[in-house]
């Protein structure tokens, strides 16, 4: 059986209890990070329209659009070209702040944008992840033998990610020292908890993953680093100042991987494929992340 046919066929295995606590988990995290939102933050965005703007396009548009091109030129398995494309249409990482203000980048910016492309997101993946998925055959042959209904997508989307991040805002408008206390606690802990019921899912499928890692890291770090050279190119060619380009490189190139894992578990059964690279999408990103932000830190 070759490479390509063993990541299609192989489903992950991870229990119902797994994929509950799974998304209690990514709830918990986006209710930390929206505690951070406050009604500043979007208006900021309307006073800085151009680096808003750039933002989305780079994020929402030109990274799926690079992703569809450079799955065209490696022609990896179909099963990891869809977890390549569910990738690109989820929105910025929770970490990406931490990752700008590390950087010395506008974090105003960071946080207004990781608010405003999570709402988006609730309409942007699932239509996103359908509409590329669709322009590649291998993948559109797969989505069509899984039978996807997508509005079932924007239904998990929005209860994951809407919910929490009203809930958030609210909680910031009307409780604000309540919801600095609580994002003092929330943030680190959802992130621990998150990441140990990744490890806990994956500690049974192991074996697999170690299979497949040595392949799939080089479509990782490829994906990865076109995710990033987005971000810079644009805001680069956009005349941002520098804080902005680091912001929107780190945005882009910081992708909310555990939303991805959701929706493989809860829709495509754990297929290999996609769960394995984004699961080491995940890993990835914030090691790729602190580099830069670290090296931004120094120089810069």
């Amino acid at each position: 059986m070759t490479l390509a046919h063993e990541l299609d066929a192989v489903r992950l295995n991870f229990s119902p209890n797994d994929l509950l606590a799974l998304n209690l988990a990514l709830a918990l995290i986006m209710y930390g990070v929206s505690l951070d939102l406050r009604l500043d933050d979007f208006k900021y965005l309307l006073k800085n329209p151009k680096a808003f703007f750039l933002g989305i396009f780079s994020q929402f548009l030109l990274l799926p659009f690079l992703t569809w091109g450079l799955i065209n030129m490696l022609n990896p398995p179909p099963s990891v070209a869809l977890g390549m494309f569910l990738v690109a249409a989820c929105p910025g990482g929770n970490v990406s702040n931490f990752l700008s203000s590390l950087a010395k980048g506008n974090v105003a910016l960071s946080v207004s944008l990781t608010g405003f492309s999570t709402l988006l997101s609730i309409v942007a993946t699932p239509l996103n992840f359908a509409l590329w998925a669709g322009f590649y055959s291998p993948t559109a042959s797969l989505l069509r033998e899984i039978s996807l209904d997508i509005s079932e997508v924007f239904f998990t989307v929005g209860l994951i990610l809407g919910i929490p991040l009203i809930l958030g805002i609210f909680t910031r408008i009307y409780r604000d020292q309540l919801a600095t206390k609580l994002s003092k606690i929330l943030k680190p802990l959802s992130i621990l908890i998150f990441a140990a019921f990744v490890v806990i899912a994956f500690a049974g499928n192991f074996d697999l993953f170690l299979a497949y890692i040595g392949v799939i890291f080089l479509w990782v770090f490829l994906h990865n680093l076109i995710a990033l050279a987005a971000g810079f190119f644009t805001s680069k060619i956009g005349k941002l100042p520098l804080a902005d380009q680091k912001t929107l490189t780190i945005e882009t190139g910081i992708q909310n991987s555990g939303l991805g894992l959701v929706l493989i578990f809860t829709y495509f059964d754990g297929l290999g494929g996609m769960a394995i690279i984004t699961a080491l999408w995940g890993i990835w990103h914030l090691i790729s992340g602190m580099l830069i932000a670290g090296i931004w830190s120094k120089k810069l």
